[in-house]
């Protein structure tokens, strides 16, 4: 669970690096926090129109709170993708690149599977070497 909360504690930290770890933890809470808010909307009628087909009020309260938590993560899952960029010595403007339509995306995801540079690099520490594991391991 701490791998998964890692990056709200980061919140706009945008320097440094990420393990891919803590990347794809975040992703899935996501992923949980997101299917749950559908089973709450689901439940509360949100995807069964009303008689005049307009959307019942479960269906607005869950895309109102879809939404909310989407805007409340945006900045913190920038962040994580850009610590993730730097785990790799890019540059975190390499974000960009899921704006290129079709391919974009998928480029994108390449990079996030990744392993990242061991040692330091211009970011920062190796996150994967703590204190006390020292150079043992390289």
């Amino acid at each position: 669970m701490e791998w998964m909360l890692m990056p709200l504690k980061r919140y706009a930290d945008f320097s440094g690096r990420s393990r891919r770890k803590e990347y794809w933890m975040f992703v899935l809470f996501n992923i949980i926090v997101m299917f749950g808010l559908a089973i709450i909307g689901g439940v509360l009628g949100g995807f069964t129109p009303d008689e005049a087909g307009a959307a019942s009020l479960g269906g607005g309260l869950m895309f109102g709170l879809l939404g909310i938590y989407s805007l409340a993560i945006l900045v913190p899952a920038l962040a994580v993708q850009v610590r993730r960029f730097h785990d790799q010595d890019k540059s975190g403007w390499f974000v960009l690149l899921s704006f290129v339509p079709y391919i974009g995306g998928l480029i994108v995801l390449v990079f996030m599977c990744l392993d990242g540079n061991k040692g330091e690099n211009r970011f920062g520490p190796d996150p994967k070497m703590s204190d006390n594991v020292g150079d043992v391991f390289n």
